[in-house]
């Protein structure tokens, strides 16, 4: 007869599940609770100790973790020598493994639940059959989850549970123990917390700290003000990702996940100023993130104003004896040293995303001037700005900039022509000074043409549309310089 091991926390569909594989001669081996709940179905079932010849001890600690246990599950019935080495050993294989893990998850969510009632529901058996049986699925059937026990037994009377629906079954299986197993660290590091809310306030939220590096929003010192929002967490992020990209003194005013202002200036205090008057109106209740040590100065300018977070690498003494005197204002510092190869995650239903951060930079070399006219010094440095604030800012993006500051900027347009226009609405300034950034090519020239009636010059953009030459001829006709980057930068 063939084998089965059968360890659950979770019972549902358990009855049918076992009837089904004694219907089709297999013989049920089990432990603990999931043995008294096999007896109480009238269903015939052996405790593991009579393939070990060794009762549970530690109360229950160590049951399976034994050869005959994992002998039986892991020798490779293909390989003469495993299966020479089971019958020297007395040893007899097992053929299917049915376990779902202790509810760590469950357990840790309850209120005031104590580090040994978390210790005690850390699975160690479990896990480590599971992983046995998966990394055997060419001799061995895994089920993790009960959902799955109709379709076995089906497809064991069917005669068709071949390798590749194995192969669906480990993969399962490891994707569950990974998931148990990053549990398990953020509790015991307390990367779990509970916000108050959400995006909104009738959806719950909760922060998971993956990450004890000082260099992340979530390990940042908080100085001062209260909790930080779900929406503080986003926005502080997306203001500290685009300071961190500048070595000169730079500030960035964040809303909603997109820049309203950035300035950059010979100290600190003229680089907030500059962000500042951006847009003044958009920075009412933002976020700022600065990447030098705020001074007293500059702080008098942060406290003059709303501000939900300020974020920078340091505040000196002076500086915090101005931001303090608002109690709500939240401080954090934070090291701004860059991660080479950071990552960025992202929820979708089913699942989330993972790609690597967008570190594309400007390089001289890259930069193709298409145009018959060609940037000035000036309008160069404000390029170099605009294209890297252009990264940061939602799709569609357009970028108006000057040497020093933004001027305006069209974020999260479904064309290109609405967000240049939102961004000449609320432009600080237009003329031969200001550049314009735009973050993918394009596709025909109305983009230019609104440009140059505004007064615009200047224009770098990836390239790479198949009509690109007709924005370029509309360049050269009315005497403005147009770069190519080679490298689109779309957020969405």
């Amino acid at each position: 007869m063939k084998k089965a091991l059968i360890s659950v926390s979770d019972k549902s569909g358990l009855e049918a599940f076992v009837r089904g594989l004694v219907r089709n001669d297999y013989e049920i081996y089990s432990t603990g609770g999931t043995k008294k709940a096999i007896e109480s179905f009238g269903v015939a079932v052996k405790g593991v100790d009579a393939l070990t010849d060794f009762e549970e001890i530690m109360d229950g600690r160590v049951k399976t973790l034994h050869p005959a246990v994992h002998g039986g599950i892991l020798a490779d019935r293909d390989n003469p020598e495993h299966m020479e080495e089971l019958k020297k050993n007395g040893i007899e294989t097992i053929d299917l493994v049915a376990v779902n893990l202790y509810p760590f998850k469950e357990t840790v969510r309850k209120e005031e639940v104590t580090e040994n009632e978390a210790v005690e529901n850390i699975d160690i058996g479990g896990p480590t059959m599971l992983r046995a049986a998966a990394k055997n699925f060419s001799h061995v059937t895994t089920v993790v989850d009960p959902e799955d026990y109709g379709e076995v037994i089906q497809k064991i009377e069917e005669d068709t549970l071949d390798i590749t629906y194995r192969r669906g079954l480990m993969i399962k299986v490891f994707s569950h123990t990974n998931d148990y197993d990053q549990a398990i660290v953020n509790h015991f590091s307390q990367a779990e917390e509970a916000l108050r809310y959400g995006e909104n306030p009738h959806q719950t939220a909760r922060l998971v700290r993956t990450s004890d590096k000082h260099n992340t929003i979530l390990n940042a010192d908080v100085l001062h003000g209260k909790a930080l929002s779900y929406n503080n967490l986003r926005d502080a992020d997306a203001a500290f990702a685009l300071a961190k990209k500048f070595d000169m003194p730079a500030a960035v005013a964040v809303k909603h996940m997109n820049p309203c202002g950035v300035g950059t200036g010979e100290t600190v205090a003229e680089a907030f100023k500059n962000a500042h008057e951006a847009d003044s109106q958009s920075i009412f209740g933002g976020i700022v993130a600065l990447n030098k040590t705020v001074d007293k100065e500059t702080a008098e300018q942060l406290h003059s104003i709303f501000l939900e977070v300020i974020i920078a690498p340091s505040f000196n003494e002076a500086a915090l004896e101005v931001l303090t005197q608002k109690k709500n204002v939240r401080l954090l510092e934070v090291d701004f040293h860059e991660d080479e190869h950071a990552e960025e995650f992202v929820s979708v239903s089913g699942g989330y995303l993972v790609q690597s951060e967008d570190t594309g930079s400007l390089r001289e070399e890259d930069i193709k001037v298409v145009t018959k006219a060609s940037p000035t010094r000036d309008q160069m440095k404000a390029m170099a700005l605009a294209w890297e604030v252009a990264k940061h800012v939602k799709s569609n993006a357009i970028v108006l900039a000057n040497d020093r500051q933004t001027v305006g900027i069209g974020a999260g347009q479904m064309n290109r022509v609405g967000a240049l226009k939102i961004a000449i609405e609320r432009a600080l300034e237009l003329g031969d000074n200001v550049v314009m950034a735009s973050d993918g090519f394009f596709p025909m020239p109305d983009t230019v043409e609104l440009a140059h009636e505004h007064g615009i010059k200047s224009i770098i953009q990836p390239g790479g549309s198949k009509r690109d030459q007709e924005s370029i001829d509309y360049c050269d006709v009315h005497d403005m310089a147009m770069v190519v980057t080679g490298m689109r930068h779309f957020k969405h």
